[in-house]
């Protein structure tokens, strides 16, 4: 059983969160020698609120949010108790940092990670407690060494806490990132986790620790590597339709989209931020077998084992 928790621990969460934030804006930033992140700070008159960052049109990311949310509830929504019925009718508070970034060039992969802490408190129970997060790369063109690089942060990342966590959550990520309606991944994978409380508090808050930490240790270089690559119109053509597939996810699939949208505790603008400034769909669009962009979902958005164990 989950042990219980004071306000010193949610406010413990709610101070790494808030650092963890200014941490990725800040190297993100590095980037952008022209520009920084617009915050916009928000309140819910129902309690919480947050700081919605978002960083645009620059010259390596095109668009880019890196948002903080600590938001109270009266009633859980649906997507929130489909699993967990006992808990219908509690309140909740919920807080968490969830960021994309989409660059501008299409040899540079989008990224998408978040890390939270889920509370619930109901009448007759010791408030329920758990951890979610983990994060995942969609790259358009793909490159071997990025895969292995970027699944490599993430073993290290969980290595300390148990030899399975790399393992189940990659698993898990790889099965949560999948459009079913297309049959394909939406990229190469990576962590993901949510209601997680198998180890005591602090152990699980320091796994969404280091899981949060190496986000930007996983990205940063391969952004670095790939932001100046040549590339042409045709190649910008397949990124924006494979940008489709993301918003296709987002919209479709994803808890926390469903979640904001249906507690009414989120903040639309910021819920929607993950959005691509620009995509494209078009009827029957096909590509050419054998190709470099065949090759993306031939190859490389396969659930497959990139560190070789």
């Amino acid at each position: 059983m989950p042990q219980s928790l004071s306000p010193n621990d949610i406010a413990a969460v709610k101070a790494y969160l808030m650092s963890l934030q200014d941490q990725i804006c800040h190297a993100l930033e590095g980037f952008e020698p022209n520009l920084v992140f617009h915050e916009d700070a928000w309140d819910r008159p129902n309690g919480g609120g947050g700081r919605t960052r978002v960083i645009a049109d620059g010259d390596v990311i095109e668009k880019g949010g890196v948002n903080f949310s600590h938001v109270m509830g009266d009633t859980l929504p649906p997507s929130a108790t489909a699993e967990r019925p006992e808990l219908a009718g509690g309140r909740f508070e919920a807080m968490g940092v969830s960021l994309v970034i989409h660059p501008k060039n299409p040899m540079a992969p989008t990224s998408h990670a978040n890390v939270r802490l889920f509370v619930v408190h109901k009448d007759g129970m010791d408030p329920v407690w758990w951890f979610g997060g983990g994060f995942d790369l969609t790259p358009y063109y793909g490159f071997e060494e990025d895969c292995i690089s970027w699944h490599q942060t993430a073993f290290d990342a969980l290595s300390p806490f148990g030899e399975d966590y790399y393992d189940r959550f990659k698993v898990w990520c790889d099965d949560y990132f999948y459009l079913k309606h297309r049959g394909e991944p939406r990229g190469i994978g990576g962590l993901f986790f949510d209601d997680f409380n198998e180890l005591p508090f602090d152990q699980s808050f320091a796994l969404m620790r280091s899981v949060g930490d190496a986000y930007i240790k996983a990205y940063e270089p391969i952004l670095k590597k790939r932001q100046a690559l040549p590339h042409t119109e045709q190649q910008r053509d397949f990124q924006l339709h494979r940008r489709g597939r993301y918003v296709e996810f987002n919209l479709v699939f994803d808890r926390g989209t469903h979640f904001g949208l249906q507690s009414g505790a989120g903040r639309t603008e910021s819920i929607l931020m993950s959005l691509p400034p620009e995509v494209r769909w078009s009827y029957g669009y096909e590509v050419e077998q054998g190709s470099e962009e065949a090759k993306l979902t031939d190859y490389y958005l396969q659930a497959r084992n990139w560190l070789g164990r």
